[in-house]
């Protein structure tokens, strides 16, 4: 589910909550091998920043008040753009970089798990 979905606060705490998973993540695989925790913060990158991206621009236009058909195709492109700037993430850590392939990749669904699982968690206060 998307970032701009949730209040400017939920999408904040989700975002510190992915960096903190990227950060721990990337201790953890340079404890085998320095490069490897290069790589696995080259793959929680990948997902970070479009993430980022996109939460900048959902609420760019969410000042703007577009009519009812304008949002989705807003929000739609959006979603594509996310999705297009992570491939090419991945594509320039594998291909420019060289970095490892199981760290980027473990690192990669961890932090898309956290982007799943962290906002019940966040707006289950009890």
């Amino acid at each position: 589910m998307s970032v701009s979905l949730y209040s400017r606060n939920v999408a904040r705490k989700l975002l510190l909550i992915q960096f903190l998973a990227v950060m721990a993540s990337g201790l953890l695989f340079s404890l085998k091998d320095p490069f490897w925790g290069i790589s696995a913060v080259c793959g929680g990158m990948a997902v970070l920043l479009p993430n980022m991206f996109f939460m900048i621009f959902a609420w760019r236009h969410q000042a703007h008040t577009p009519a009812k058909g304008r949002v989705a195709w807003t929000f739609a492109f959006g979603e594509a753009l996310k999705v297009l700037v992570t491939f090419l993430l991945l594509v320039v850590a594998l291909g420019g970089f060289k970095v490892a392939f199981l760290p980027l990749i473990v690192t990669w669904v961890s932090v898309l798990v956290v982007q799943i699982l962290a906002p019940a968690v966040i707006n289950n206060k009890g």
